[in-house]
């Protein structure tokens, strides 16, 4: 008979007890929202971001041998083994990499986005997720028992764009297809990879779309938010699943957002 509220919520945080994960971008937003569901439900977690204390508030009052911080650019593939390396010694292994860390440029007309303003987004939203996914690969291959699972969060703009938002847009869409071939080469492995499209969940980052942000048709609009907590469950419940069992891809958004007929 299935266990239900206080005990089962007990129950699945003694069968999450010695679950291991990373979480990127875990300072703020999806990634603090995620990092902290998941220490509530018994994980122990590494949160990776680029400052220290903002790491710390995401951990909360979380007891020291659950939460490991990790200041980390992942721009920065010798800093991202190192971070992974700490990982495998002070957890032993690990079963999710929920790859989150991103970040925007100026929305600006394509012609006036500079060199430096491209590549700082292709080196954080795609370079980085590359170099968290390949550290996990390694470990997962290795551990006893081997396997885990890794989330991509790809977001929205993986599917359709926003105005002026070619350096975030053209590396969303790059990582499903990371996604993909991840999800491909990690089968003989038990290596599940999936992703998670994120559409105006409410997070600092996304309060301008509740004043106003420029529409396809030029226009600007208030859009529809969602509670950040919805996407850390979904991310808690896909990390929960066995790995028998991947789900490549999942879109989670505000209702009423102009995401269905953008444009």
């Amino acid at each position: 008979m299935p266990h239900t509220g206080m005990e089962g919520e007990r129950m699945q945080a003694q069968m999450n007890n010695g679950k291991v994960a990373v979480v990127t971008g875990a300072g703020s937003g999806i990634g603090r929202a995620v990092a902290q569901t998941l220490l509530a439900d018994g994980w122990r977690v590494a949160l990776i971001g680029r400052r220290e204390a903002v790491l710390r508030e995401s951990a909360g009052a979380a007891a020291p041998d659950s939460a490991l911080l990790l200041p980390t650019d992942v721009a920065d593939p010798e800093a991202v083994q190192a971070a992974f390396a700490q990982v495998q010694q002070y957890f032993g292994r690990l079963d999710l990499l929920f790859n989150n860390a991103g970040i925007g440029a100026p929305a600006v007309p394509v012609e006036q986005l500079t060199a430096v303003q491209w590549q700082a987004v292709v080196n954080v939203n795609l370079n980085g997720a590359f170099y968290c996914a390949q550290a996990a690969f390694a470990l997962m291959k290795a551990q006893s028992p081997r396997g885990g699972r890794i989330i991509n969060n790809g977001s929205i703009s993986a599917h359709v764009p926003r105005p002026n938002s070619a350096p975030y847009t053209a590396t969303k869409h790059a990582i499903t297809g990371l996604t993909k071939a991840l999800s491909l080469d990690g089968r003989a492995f038990d290596i599940c990879c999936g992703q998670i499209d994120i559409g105006n969940a409410l997070t600092e980052m996304a309060a301008p779309m509740t004043r106003g942000v420029p529409q396809a048709n030029g226009s600007i609009a208030a859009e529809a938010t969602m509670d950040v907590a919805h996407v850390a469950e979904a991310v808690r419940h896909l990390a929960g699943l066995p790995l028998s069992v991947n789900v490549p891809f999942i879109t989670l958004m505000a209702n009423q957002m102009p995401y269905i007929g953008r444009g």
